[in-house]
Order: C-alpha cells, then structure tokens, then sequence
C-alpha cells in the first residue's frame, strides 16, 4: 500500500499544472549569487518550510531546492551544508550519467552493445545463451533478467549486491528486456562494465567527467554507495533537468539524457513508478516527465521540469525512515508549494 501510494502522490505532482507560476523550459543555467530581493522572495515564498522539517518531519536531515538554476532554498539539521551523506540508491543515476558520458566518448558503442562485448572475461561464466544477449540497455533499464532470492530485503530494494563475477553467473529466470526487477546487484556489474571500459577506477573517471565539471566536493565511496553533499545532489538533478550541460558545455548526450528519464519500462517496487535508465519516471501529461532518484529511507533527486525545479533530500537511513516517507511528503506539501509562490512573485 505504501508503495502505491507513493506513486499516486507523485503522479498527483507530475500532473499539476504550474498555475500562476509561468513555467518555463530549461534554461536557465547554474547561478550561484543573488540579488537582496531576490533573497527577500525567497525567504518569503519558503517562510514556515523550515520549521516543519525541524519539528514535524524528523526524518529529514537536509534539503536543497533549486528553482530555475539557483539555489532557493536549503535546511541541514547538523547545520553541516558540506557534510558528505549517504544517498543509498539514488547513486545509481550518477552511474547511469558516467555511461552517458562514455558513450559520448566511443569506449562504449551504445547501449544496445551486449555486456559480453564489453566484458568478454564474463562469457564463460555463465552457461544460459540467453546471458550472451544481455545488453547494457538491459542493465540500465533493470531488466536483464537474473533470478534473485526472494527475501524482504530483495523485495524492499535493499538487499546487499553482489560482486561482479557472481552477480553475472547468477542463473536467468526471464528473458532480457522482458521484467523490470529491482536488482542492486546490477550495480556493481555496471561499475565493472565502466571501470573496463575507461580503464580506469570509477573514481577516477568520475572526478574527470562529473566531480570537477560540476563543482562537487569529492564523494566518498563505501562499496557501491556514494556519499555526496546535498548540494550535488542538486547539481546532479540540474544536470539532467539541462539534458545533460553545463555552463554550456554537453557533459552527457541530450539524447542519453532524454532516454534515461523517460519511461523505459512499467517499472515495480519498491518505488511502484516507471523506470528509465537508473532514474524513476512519473507518470504525467507535462511534455517532459518528471523523475527521480530515489534511496533507501528517504535520499531523493526530485526534478519537476514545468517548473524548472530540482529538490535534493536526504534522511535517516532507516526502514522506518521508508515507511513514513517524510521527504517526498516535505517535496509534496511544502517545497512544491513554495516553489510556485517564488516564481509566481517574478515581476512581469
């Protein structure tokens, strides 16, 4: 029930019109400086949204939204804007944008080359032809049909992935393309796939292509989870709001971009929308979908693009911290909201 009820507020969101807001396209480039009305507008527009988070929604630890390409509004409980934080699995969709980028660069031909191409040391591991089909489309939209233990953690979207070797020995229980299953174990075979194709660690080649370009404080890796600032969490969901430039710069394909957040499949839990190419994609009748990034307990990318908006959330970590699903009810209720009355207040 939680899950389906995730996927009606979002899709209530993805549906609503920008109203008085005047929304505009995506065109509006990063800007880091503000004039003092502008900050008055703000500070009038999100007047109320932090008191909520502190008081009411405790689960939220920090939150940025970005409003046509500025910041507009932040919270961090620790007062710690730098602070490096766990985004769980809403790191798979920095991984889906470092494909974008070696694609962009000839290492990986597209994403309809099979994995085996591209790893042929994989071959033999794995004796079901139907693994010698498996593109890294496949991997991208979640759909290459590995069987997986069916336990609540692999149900909730949390359980641990496994190395590389084994992930892609694991026997196949449909074939490619066919079922969407959320599989953390694609992960590391997508880590694997860059990592070979780059020839270099994925660190390093996210430093190059994403962590220096878009101004990040170097991540932290703890196996295959990312921790990042809030802040670029943002960056990133701005990224592809931009349909992949920055400061007029394409760092991944506008078309890439575009497939990975349009609806690939029918999607499933443990978010109950479509999916794209390791992002979410709400359903709507907006001309770009909305989509998200979406971890464990609350670590969130949400763009809104009618709206010219990117809201970045991190939470506890925690299965309670999922249950109660504060964050989204903070972008839903307040955040949304606010953001309409900002851009409502432009003068004409």
């Amino acid at each position: 029930m939680r899950h389906r009820s995730l996927w009606i507020a979002l899709s209530l969101l993805a549906c609503l019109g920008p109203g008085a807001a005047h929304a505009q396209s995506a065109g509006h480039a990063w800007r880091t400086s503000a004039t003092p009305t502008e900050q008055a507008l703000d500070a009038t527009a999100f007047q109320g949204a932090g008191e909520v988070l502190a008081q009411q929604l405790t689960d939220v630890e920090s939150a940025v939204v970005v409003l046509r390409g500025r910041v507009v509004y932040s919270y961090y409980r620790d007062g710690d804007a730098d602070r490096l934080r766990d985004t769980q699995s809403a790191s798979k969709s920095a991984l889906s944008a470092l494909v974008g980028t070696a694609i962009a660069q000839g290492r990986i031909a597209s994403v309809d080359q099979r994995v085996t191409e591209l790893v042929p040391e994989w071959a033999p591991l794995n004796s079901d032809p139907r693994a010698a089909t498996i593109t890294l489309r496949h991997l991208l939209t979640l759909t290459p049909g590995f069987s997986q233990a069916d336990t609540p953690r692999t149900r909730a979207g949390t359980a641990a992935p496994l190395p590389p070797q084994e992930a892609w020995a694991r026997p196949l229980a449909a074939e490619p393309g066919q079922v969407f299953a959320y599989d953390n174990s694609v992960t590391p075979l997508v880590v694997a796939v860059l990592e070979k194709t780059t020839g270099m660690p994925l660190a390093d080649y996210a430093r190059q292509q994403l962590v220096g370009p878009l101004g990040f404080a170097e991540p932290r890796y703890q196996g295959s989870i990312v921790h990042l600032r809030t802040l670029d969490m943002a960056k990133l969901g701005q990224l592809y709001l931009q349909r992949g430039q920055w400061d007029g710069k394409p760092l991944v394909p506008a078309a890439y971009v575009d497939a990975s957040v349009q609806a690939q499949s029918a999607g499933g839990p443990p978010a109950g929308l479509h999916y794209g190419q390791l992002w979410w994609v709400v359903p709507g009748k907006a001309p770009r979908a909305t989509f998200m990034a979406s971890g464990w307990g609350g670590q969130l990318i949400w763009v809104y693009p009618p709206l010219d908006l990117v809201v970045a959330t991190t939470s506890t970590v925690s299965a309670e911290s999922g249950q109660r699903g504060q964050a989204l009810q903070w972008i839903r209720q307040q955040a949304f909201a606010a953001a309409q009355r900002r851009v409502a207040a432009e003068p004409n």
